[in-house]
């Protein structure tokens, strides 16, 4: 297991805590490594008209690009104390897929039962993403 992965789960963890999620009462946390070495955190932010919410892994891409990065997405680690292998929605494995390295070599970082790190492949768990060509 790659140290990275384990450091990425538990600062995934630790936005968890920072989630705003009063109606759901799922907070999430997500921890994003891009080719350039930078890590981007989120957590999931809920509003009352729920449509408008946004989740941890949006969240954490969003900041990235607010932030001015330009490389693919490397890992990303999803967290919820209410879930085991906490996975992303549709529309997050959509976006994940939008700034993939590729569906094999970006990684997703779970925690499993075992409260250990379980790594998939982004095509593991979106295998037919919508591509724009």
């Amino acid at each position: 297991m790659e140290q990275i992965f384990i450091e990425l789960l538990e600062k995934a963890k630790e936005s968890a805590l920072k989630a705003y999620s009063p109606y759901s009462n799922f907070p999430v946390g997500a921890c994003i490594l891009y080719e350039s070495g930078k890590i981007y955190c989120g957590c999931n932010v809920e509003n009352a008209s729920y449509g408008l919410s946004i989740c941890a892994e949006r969240n954490a891409m969003s900041s990235a690009i607010a932030e001015g990065e330009k490389t693919k997405i490397k890992a990303i680690a999803i967290y919820s104390p209410k879930q085991e292998m906490c996975m992303p929605c549709g529309a997050c494995r959509q976006w994940i897929s939008e700034f993939a390295i590729s569906e094999n070599e970006t990684k997703i970082i779970l925690e499993n039962k075992k409260k250990e790190p379980e790594v998939l492949s982004l095509v593991d768990i979106f295998p037919y993403g919508f591509k724009f060509s």
